[in-house]
């Protein structure tokens, strides 16, 4: 196996040799979501960016992988949601008047204001504002955060900003709602918070399905955009509930060995005691060690009130549940794992006391995974034999950012992957996008990002559409180029061009997976290949471009831009990006779209009179249905070569068409329009919206090339918008010169002698109707006489010119 070289973030700096425990075989862990809420592009990111490394270790690299992933279906977020949830139930049972729905939103919009926008309210009360006051308040104290500045006044927008934005606009919905008569649904954001406050002990936690209704329904909402994303599914899935005994033996554990301790029914990781045993601690962030903000992020929104602790680093291994919580029995009393151990507990049984991998997004660094560390090296830790290694590589994928700030669901300034993938992207044009960035740095998608990938994506869709549809002409695709190498011709440029890129792309994904570098790779030798399939001294030979595109077909089929594709990707170009999966086509049905287009395209024909054209004997000799019937009864299942006898027929007699007027043949001019107009209509409309392009070809059949059906339409929409505006600025340029003109002829009307008559400017004029004084009485200046005596004369001649056309 080539010597592969990672970023390793126990190790920062510059990559280092990869070598796993057991020869050709790797052992990873990776964080998986917290199952409270929609994935979104940032989740997308993160797991797409792990789906391409672990696809490149199986299918490039050869190794067998072990994925362990888990979801964490416990935690703070998903309490608090589910909690919210059933108050907000119970609220709307409630008998309000719309007086008290009105007193229960105010008292809550203050609450809210007073917990996440202190800077709105005076410095000992609320009573100044409420709905009439908010807009006031608002300007003027987070006026320089809404013009886009900074808390501090200095630096750029970050998360503290976007966080004061997203509590802004949750005010703004709530003002409007109490302005509007006030209701419980047009002011949640606000409401459930307050709710919580007053009612949270109320609860009854002993029934748990409040929470895993919700954690089993995002489970399978993430599950849906992963196989939506085209990531690979993980060979061991592990869950927190699903661990909770295993988790407190653990701890147990690591209480015996002295390195945690209980207080008030929770159980603390003692980080002194584990340091003064000679282990490290914060060894991926070490300079977050004494973080207090992300010490209480990784602690949970609920622990807050939590004592005991020896330090404030300590953090919980078990936490004591209040009232509202859910609970499970361990020896400290009823309580709920804290949110680091479960990966410990869970990462440990799947794959024992050390792993290869273990991968996450960089926001869980600190405190997320150097607490897991610290606690699974404690639980491992033997004296005497010195610090024990649980994970020898960590990889951190860079977090998407939106305006400076990284997409979260607690900023809510995100896009989910259901929506991004309905209306934004394509599965493939996702990944094509964090193909182009390096998995470990952080990622802003910008409008150049899109354009690159979008072109990327379109360069080799046009290549692979080029080469199949040579091809498909030439006869069939060479069998003996399916082992990617290439027996003659070994001097030829492009045989070379795809050795040296084979061995680039090695090189490339060698250092700690640089897909930015392999993209490039790939281009190169696609813009290469299409130079020489372009070139008519070559042409007669397609092996070499062909060679190019099975290995290119290879590469993209790992790096999971096909979702059709299976290893060991042998195929000949990337199906569509949102495919039906094989197995499920029927062949009748799919082809039906294509079969109805030459049905009706064979009756438009028969229907002309073209007696004397060879046109009548290509209608007699083809049968598309019975090619399709053979392909049938063979087994395919790929949509294109069961759709090709009847675009093949289609293409066929619009080319008859296209050679009976190039003939010469003496036509009808009514026929002959109707003939152009229909061959017209059979490539940019029947084709097209079934995605098949036909190039024309000089004294051969039309080249069928499949290409993206959006992507024609989209094309062919612009190309009649830019004839429109060509239309329009033709027809704006014949009325301007129509009134050009009737302006000349109204102008020419007028007599010379009568062009300064009525001018306010003058006072008297001469027999000529030159002026002679100015309205003020003094003589008419000598320069300006010469002037006025040139404009006269000019028209004197434009007015005779009229007459002598009248």
């Amino acid at each position: 196996m080539a010597t592969i070289t990672v970023h390793n973030s126990l190790k920062p700096g510059a990559p280092v040799p990869f070598v796993p425990k057991e020869e050709g075989k790797i052992s990873w862990y990776a964080c998986g979501p917290t199952v409270y809420d929609l994935s979104h592009l940032g989740h997308a990111r993160n797991y797409v960016s792990t789906d391409i490394i672990r696809r490149i270790l199986t299918h490039f690299f050869g190794y067998k992988v072990n994925f362990v992933m888990n979801y964490t279906d416990v935690d703070d977020k998903i309490i608090i949601k589910a909690r919210r949830k059933r108050l907000l139930e119970l609220e709307k049972q409630k008998s309000y008047t719309p007086e008290q729905i009105h007193d229960l939103v105010s008292k809550a919009f203050q609450a809210y204001a007073k917990s996440s926008l202190p800077l709105l309210l005076s410095e000992d009360n609320t009573a100044n504002l409420d709905e009439s006051s908010y807009q006031e308040l608002k300007d003027a104290a987070y006026s320089r955060i809404l013009a886009g500045g900074t808390l501090s006044g200095e630096g750029k927008p970050s998360d503290a900003e976007a966080k004061v934005k997203m509590h802004l606009n949750n005010m703004d919905s709530a003002a409007q709602s109490l302005k509007n008569g006030a209701s419980l649904e047009g002011a949640e954001e606000i409401l459930l918070p307050y709710l919580d406050s007053l009612y949270k002990e109320t609860i009854d936690t002993s029934d748990q399905t409040m929470f895993t209704d919700l954690t089993q329904a995002m489970e399978k909402a993430f599950n849906d955009d992963m196989i939506a994303l085209n990531v690979l599914p993980p060979d061991a899935v592990t869950r927190v509930t699903e661990y909770v005994p295993q988790i407190v033996s653990f701890v147990e554990q690591i209480i015996k060995k002295g390195f945690a301790y209980e207080a008030d029914g929770s159980v603390y990781f003692d980080i002194g005691a584990f340091e003064q045993a000679g282990n490290s601690y914060a060894r991926l962030r070490p300079e977050s060690k004494n973080d207090k903000a992300l010490q209480e992020e990784g602690e949970g929104a609920l622990s807050k009130s939590l004592e005991g602790k020896k330090r404030s680093g300590d953090f919980a291994l078990w936490k004591k549940s209040k009232p509202g919580e859910p609970y499970w029995p361990s020896p400290w009393g009823a309580g709920r794992p804290g949110w680091h151990i479960e990966c410990s507990v869970m990462a440990s049984d799947k794959l024992g006391d050390q792993m290869d991998l273990h991968s996450g997004g960089v926001d869980l660094a600190f405190p997320h995974h150097d607490n897991e560390l610290a606690q699974s090296e404690a639980y491992f830790h033997d004296c005497g034999k010195g610090e024990h290694t649980w994970v020898n590589y960590f990889l951190h994928m860079g977090h998407l950012s939106i305006a400076g700030s990284k997409m979260s669901k607690s900023l809510k300034n995100f896009q989910t992957i259901q929506d991004a993938l309905a209306t934004t992207y394509t599965a493939r044009n996702m990944r094509i996008v964090f193909l182009m960035g390096r998995w470990n740095d952080g990622v802003e998608i910008s409008p150049d990002m899109r354009k690159q990938a979008d072109s990327w994506e379109t360069m080799l869709d046009n290549f692979f559409a080029n080469i199949k549809a040579k091809l498909s002409e030439a006869g069939s695709a060479t069998a003996a180029i399916k082992d990617l190498s290439l027996t003659e011709n070994n001097s030829n440029g492009l045989t070379e061009e795809l050795k040296q890129a084979k061995k680039d792309l090695t090189a490339a994904l060698s250092n700690s997976f640089d897909t930015p570098a392999a993209m490039q790779i790939l281009l190169k030798l696609v813009r290469n290949a299409n130079i020489y399939m372009n070139d008519k001294s070559t042409q007669s030979n397609l092996q070499p471009v062909e060679a190019v595109a099975r290995w290119v077909t290879k590469i993209v089929g790992i790096f999971g831009l096909d979702p059709s594709a299976q290893p060991p990707y042998e195929g000949l170009g990337w199906g569509p990006a949102n495919p039906i999966a094989a197995a499920d086509v029927d062949p009748q049905t799919a082809v039906k779209p294509y079969a109805a287009v030459y049905e009706t395209v064979k009756k438009e024909v028969e229907s002309l009179d073209l007696s004397e054209s060879p046109i009548k004997v290509v209608l007699e000799q083809q049968s598309p249905e019975a090619e399709f019937a053979e392909l049938e009864k063979s087994g395919e299942r790929d949509v294109e070569k069961l759709a090709l006898p009847f675009i093949r027929a289609t293409s066929r007699l619009r080319d008859e068409l296209r050679g009976v007027i190039s003939s010469g043949a003496t036509l009808d001019p009514k026929l002959k329009q109707t003939i152009l107009a229909l061959s017209d209509r059979i490539r940019d409309y029947d084709l097209t919206d079934l995605g098949v392009q036909l190039d024309d070809q000089a004294d051969k059949p039309s080249l069928v090339k499949f290409v993206p059906a959006a992507r024609l339409i989209a094309a062919r929409e612009e190309k009649a918008g830019i004839l429109a505006e060509k239309a329009r600025q033709k027809e704006e340029a014949r009325k301007a010169r129509e009134k050009a003109e009737q302006e000349k002829l109204a102008k020419a009307k007028m007599p010379p002698q009568a062009m300064f008559k009525g001018d306010a400017k003058y006072l008297e004029w001469d027999a000529e109707g030159l002026p002679t004084k100015m309205a003020d009485g003094c003589e008419v200046p000598k320069s300006q006489q010469k002037k006025l005596k040139k404009e006269w004369e000019k028209q004197k001649k434009l007015h005779e010119e009229y007459l002598a056309k009248a």
